[in-house]
């Protein structure tokens, strides 16, 4: 499943492409792809013009003139294409990206009254587009749960502390991962920032020190902009907005580099399983 960099980097494409777009009709051909009436379509997304483009955590927030927001999860093999005066794919990259739109692994087609659209395929069928009332976006059970953001202004070094000394009694990878104590952090961006902040990702909250967190703070921040800046890191099965493979993954400094040297200190790096997920240490530079 896609981080959160890998969704702020379709956000970004997408919020310089749709704005102030006016949908002229929407399609769909699978309900749980999406999950909406007839009524509240043809009321609130036929002739609604796009406002801007948001990111909670991992879903994409798509706000529209008619206080009505499209919240869309992509899922595992989710991808967004949009087709107009130039083409942008993001998401899963099959030949979708780059082939004749609608093929059959479309869901759902938003046409825009300048002929442009924007085409929401899904292989597996695991993602959805879902229609709510803007104010609603903040009361469904999701957005209620998941903590804060890490690239907000306000997630200082004491807002993180905090959050993360909510599990205490859990290793620091099972809390950076909890979406209820931070939101869209996964397992790259937790290897890669506890390698930099030479935490073993089996340590125990409480036996870490608030300068120990004050650096993985600092270090969590630094690898999700850098991951950003990349363009994202999965580059198995996803792609920037422009159809582009993230390049992060290139630049990581402990995630898929079991048994090679350590950038640090050049011991081997292993990799065991820690929170139930794969898990890259460097033995030297992450004490146990």
């Amino acid at each position: 499943m896609p981080e959160l960099p890998e969704v702020e980097t379709v956000r970004i494409g997408l919020e310089s492409l749709i704005p102030k777009k006016k949908i002229k009709d929407v399609t769909y051909d699978w309900d749980k792809s999406f999950p909406n009436s007839k009524n509240d379509v043809d009321t609130f997304m036929v002739n609604a013009s796009v406002q801007r483009v948001r990111r909670r955590a991992k879903v994409l927030l798509i706000d529209l003139d008619t206080s009505c927001t499209l919240m869309v999860h992509l899922k595992m093999t989710g991808q967004l294409v949009f087709v107009g005066e130039q083409r942008f794919g993001a998401g899963h990259p099959n030949d979708s990206l780059v082939s004749s739109l609608p093929d059959k692994s479309t869901r759902v087609t938003i046409a825009f009254d300048d002929g442009s659209t924007l085409y929401f395929n899904d292989q597996r069928k695991f993602g959805w587009m879902k229609l709510l009332p803007t104010q609603a976006v903040a009361d469904e059970p999701f957005m209620k749960k998941v903590g804060p953001e890490p690239l907000d202004n306000a997630f200082s070094v004491a807002v993180f502390t905090d959050r993360i000394r909510r599990r205490n009694g859990t290793s620091i990878k099972a809390a950076l991962l909890d979406q209820t104590v931070l939101a869209g952090v996964g397992n790259i961006y937790a290897d890669e920032s506890l390698w930099g902040a030479k935490i073993h990702p089996a340590r125990i909250v409480g036996t870490l020190t608030n300068k120990e967190l004050s650096e993985l703070h600092r270090e969590l921040i630094y690898v999700l902009k850098l991951s950003i800046e990349k363009g994202g890191s999965t580059d198995r099965n996803y792609v920037n907005a422009e159809g582009k493979k993230g390049s992060y993954i290139d630049f990581a400094r402990v995630f898929r580099r079991e048994g090679l040297h350590c950038l640090r200190c050049g011991a081997v790096i292993e990799k065991s399983k820690v929170a139930g997920r794969g898990t890259h240490t460097c033995p030297a530079c992450q004490k146990p």
